[in-house]
């Protein structure tokens, strides 16, 4: 079936939507069978999803000022798809595994990954930015810059959770899943495809959540695909639902339902979440060279975080709230501002350390050639 470009920017009702762009509660026919999970939603988790969008779009935005100054080698902002981010990473349980790509900004910090571990990353200080298997860390896996290869890891974790039997025993609290994130560029990489296959081959307890923020860099999303990007889910036997990815509430609610399911011997499910990159693909793009002003003001106007304003404002919520929460942020930003510039230069020998898993002799060697190398010129300067 062709469809329209409309259905592929998110533009048709055909989407799980519960606010509308304008904040509204006003669910469409398929985020019916949803509401039960959002009704369940209290006021304090409400106005902690609206306070994540908000804390992480300050930090994004210092972050990219940071790069302008050359503190950073490279940022790639976020702004735009925080609601689809906050919405589900709220929905994983504690002892579900999250695979990000690199613009996951806060499904890392709320998951309790310094902020300063993604910094360092892109100030090219640090292999990976921390420890996976630090449990203060989350069960939050490194960036990875390689477009999709982080779903062929996803799901060869998630194929290992079903062989040690951690997943699948029907209890909700102790079952383990598995989620990984990537984009619409992402999804047309081969890696994707056959992260997909041995997913529904092997029935993983796992959720492939894509953000479809329309453009592939430069190439948008209609030019990828003739049809919605959650289509391609049913060719390998999993169900695939679309949302609208600047709702936070229907972000929420449906990766909740998906990864439940997924954990509970469901095999594996699909998310496309229909959103927009507001910012440029890193700070090395120019989006102005390929998309329009007319196309950015039509996405602004859905602005998740306005959206979601909008909705606590019609639920009583106060100025002191908003106003705390503007605080927070910017005391954020500020801080990671600070700690970035204090950051020193990591020290030659790290760049030999994990390349291999265990010590290696050609590591050993090169490493020993280094410091013969350093060496030589204290010995002519004496």
């Amino acid at each position: 079936m062709v469809t329209s470009a409309d259905e592929n920017t998110g533009q048709d009702d055909a989407l799980v939507r519960v606010l509308d762009a304008n904040g509204r509660f006003a669910p469409t026919e398929q985020a019916e069978r949803y509401l039960p999970l959002i009704e369940a939603i209290g006021d304090a988790e409400l106005e902690q999803f609206y306070r994540d969008m908000v804390v992480v779009r300050a930090f994004d935005e210092q972050a990219t000022n940071l790069q302008r100054q050359g503190q950073l080698a490279l940022w790639p902002p976020s702004r735009g798809q925080e609601a689809a981010q906050v919405g589900s990473v709220r929905a994983a349980r504690p002892q579900d595994t999250l695979f990000p790509s690199y613009r996951e900004h806060v499904v890392a910090t709320s998951r309790g990954v310094d902020p300063l571990g993604i910094i360092k990353v892109m100030r090219g200080v640090s292999h990976g930015g921390w420890d996976p298997t630090d449990p203060a860390n989350g069960n939050v896996r490194p960036y990875t810059l390689v477009l999709g290869s982080q779903t062929l890891h996803a799901t060869g974790y998630a194929m290992a959770k079903n062989f040690d039997g951690v997943t699948g025993t029907g209890n909700p609290e102790t079952d383990e899943a598995v989620m990984v994130y990537y984009g619409d560029g992402a999804s047309s990489q081969g890696d994707v495809h056959e992260a997909m296959v041995f997913a529904a081959s092997y029935r993983t307890p796992q959720v492939f959540f894509l953000q479809n923020n329309q453009w592939a860099i430069s190439v948008p999303v209609s030019t990828q695909s003739r049809v919605p990007l959650a289509h391609r889910a049913a060719g390998y036997g999993m169900e695939g639902i679309r949302i609208d990815g600047n709702d936070v509430l229907a972000s929420y609610a449906v990766t909740r339902a998906a990864l439940d399911e997924a954990r509970s011997g469901g095999g594996p499910r699909a998310i496309e979440a229909v959103t927009y990159r507001l910012g440029a693909h890193t700070t090395s793009d120019d989006p102005t060279k390929y998309r329009t002003k007319d196309e950015e003001e039509s996405w602004i106007a859905r602005d998740p975080i306005a959206r979601m304003r909008a909705y606590l404002l019609s639920r009583g919520a106060g100025d002191e709230f908003f106003a705390a929460v503007d605080q927070e942020a910017a005391a954020y930003a500020d801080d990671i501002r600070t700690r970035t510039v204090e950051l020193g230069s990591p020290a030659r020998e790290l760049m030999f350390q994990h390349v291999y898993s265990e010590p290696h002799p050609v590591m050993a060697e090169q490493a020993r050639w280094l410091a013969d190398y350093e060496a030589s010129f204290e010995e002519a300067d004496a």
